[in-house]
């Protein structure tokens, strides 16, 4: 692994996600508040990594792999953690269940495309996913403590986080579609040979 800050903005993405899993269990209402400060700045480096990589030219393979995996990591542990703590509770439980069905299909897609040097380029609209995603689950994060600011914190949050899975559902479909389109064709130049 080369040590470039690109790579360590990643690496440190990946330490402060059981610092916010561990966070969720400060009886405080600070523990809240700390947990969105954790996850807000895991959001940042999510930007400057790949940010910094591409206009320094330090793209590496290590953060390639990283970068994706750290996301998928942090918002599959923050998801499970929001249903612990019944941030996400009944139906609001659905939404959450769609991206991470999501994460992993569209992970495997491109796993099993990887070797083929297929690449499914992210879109605007995940790109918008993605954002939209982020500030829904900083107000889950926050939870009840946040309504000192804002009255509605975990209803905007749910809300948030159902728009995100729409948008990931359309997403989803797009690579889905995209990525079975190169294996007919990975399946019909095999036949040719």
């Amino acid at each position: 692994m080369q040590w470039t800050l690109p790579n360590i903005l990643t690496f440190a993405r990946i330490i402060m996600i059981p610092i916010i899993a561990g966070l969720f269990f400060c009886p405080n209402s600070w523990g809240g508040w700390a947990a969105l400060g954790v996850y807000t700045l895991a959001c940042i480096t999510d930007f400057f990594d790949g940010y910094l990589a591409r206009i320094w030219k330090q793209e590496s393979a290590f953060g390639k792999f990283m970068d994706p995996m750290a996301d998928k990591l942090l918002i599959a542990v923050l998801l499970m953690m929001l249903i612990g703590f019944d941030r996400l509770t009944g139906l609001w439980i659905i939404p959450a269940i769609l991206i991470l069905f999501r994460e992993i299909l569209i992970s495997g897609l491109r796993e099993f495309l990887g070797p083929s040097n297929i690449k499914l380029p992210v879109s605007l609209l995940a790109k918008w996913k993605t954002t939209i995603q982020m500030f829904a689950l900083g107000f889950l994060i926050v939870g009840e403590t946040g309504k000192s600011v804002l009255p509605q914190t975990l209803e905007v949050g749910r809300v948030g986080v159902t728009i995100a899975a729409i948008l990931t559902l359309i997403t989803g479909y797009q690579y889905l579609k995209a990525g079975l389109d190169h294996i007919k064709t990975m399946d019909q130049s095999q036949k040719i040979n």
